[in-house]
């Protein structure tokens, strides 16, 4: 039977739809098993996968063909049920009841709430608009966290948005292993390039070539320094690759490249120029220049890592990704289905520092 409305119902009994249908359902997952197959299939039906009016399996098929016992399946479907997103036909079985939603369900995890990330969620919203209610959790960078973050919202969302920077020494398989878990045209990714199999959506820094090409472009204003110190702080969570993008610079240009954890180890003299990655650094740094003789932005040079309006009064120059345009970009990927990776914008501000 094809299309035939049910009488004094309105419902199809086509179920070509159901003949494909299936989902995985984790043995080990800590979420219940009733509650991955109501989850899941709220998912679908919100998403237009399960059309309405369309008959799903019955109690009994679910079970045979999920391997789930016949009150798993009885109990997820009270579940929709109750919920409205099935309606039971005496008689007949259980039929789709909701066409998709208008509204765009979106999880998104972030590392940390730092203004720089404050900004990529803003014009994150700001550009869905109406279109979309944005959830969000932070992970801290801690992969233990994240895991738990997604296990309790898998099936829960249409989209899930991802900042996936852990603390250093995080073995990738680590978290990688936990992205697997979501549908590839389910995911973006922010950020941070990440190598996955399938069509998904990133927006991504490239670290080490930004930094590099960034500070290659403006080669003429470090011309007057000869070394090059990054203060990298440990336990700072920044990516490895801005301090190798630096070096890769100075053994282009024959700098001399110090790379140091501590900003007390800092010795102030004339040649030497300045990257901070973090507005501490950057403070105490300025402190100790005040306490010599030498000229800000001609003996010695500061470089700052992402731009703050503290950094624009003080005419600090930075190396910087946009991270409204991230936001902004991810977003219209969204609305546009458009599953691919794209590298951000970043950029080089000159001030008097440098």
């Amino acid at each position: 039977m094809a299309n035939r409305l049910i009488s004094g119902h309105g419902i199809s009994t086509d179920r070509t739809n159901m003949v494909n249908y299936k989902i995985t359902i984790n043995d080990e997952d800590k979420v219940t098993k009733v509650l991955q197959i109501a989850n899941r299939m709220t998912h679908d039906i919100e998403k237009g996968i399960l059309k309405r009016n369309t008959q799903v399996a019955s109690i009994n098929e679910f079970s045979r063909s999920h391997q789930v016992a016949r009150e798993t399946v009885e109990k997820a479907y009270k579940i929709l049920r109750k919920d409205g997103y099935l309606v039971s036909v005496p008689g007949k079985g259980n039929y789709v009841a909701k066409g998709p939603i208008q509204k765009m369900k979106i999880l998104m995890i972030l590392n940390k709430m730092s203004p720089y990330k404050k900004e990529v969620y803003e014009a994150f919203i700001e550009e869905l608009g109406d279109n979309a209610h944005v959830h969000l959790e932070i992970h801290h960078y801690n992969p233990k966290i994240f895991r738990d973050i997604i296990q309790d919202n898998h099936g829960k969302y249409h989209y899930y948005v991802i900042m996936p920077h852990f603390y250093s020494g995080t073995e990738e398989k680590e978290y990688l292993d936990v992205l697997k878990k979501i549908s590839p045209n389910e995911l973006v990714i922010l950020d941070k390039k990440i190598n996955l199999d399938g069509r998904f959506i990133s927006v991504f820094q490239d670290f080490e070539m930004d930094i590099f090409q960034a500070m290659k472009k403006k080669a003429g204003l470090f011309s007057k320094y000869t070394n090059i110190t990054v203060v990298f702080p440990e336990n700072s969570h920044h990516p490895a690759e801005i301090t190798s993008g630096v070096k890769k610079f100075c053994d282009l240009f024959e700098k001399n490249f110090e790379l140091l954890a501590d900003i007390n180890q800092v010795e102030i003299a004339k040649g030497k120029c300045f990257i901070t990655l973090t507005e501490i650094d950057l403070a105490e740094l300025i402190k100790k220049i005040r306490t010599t003789d030498l000229q800000q932005g001609l003996d010695v040079g500061i470089v700052s890592f992402n731009e703050t309006v503290f950094k624009e009064l003080l005419g600090i120059t930075v190396v910087s990704t946009d991270f409204s345009a991230m936001g902004k970009r991810a977003a219209k990927m969204i609305v546009g289905k458009q599953f691919k990776q794209v590298r951000n914008s970043f950029d080089f501000i000159e001030r008097a520092s440098l």
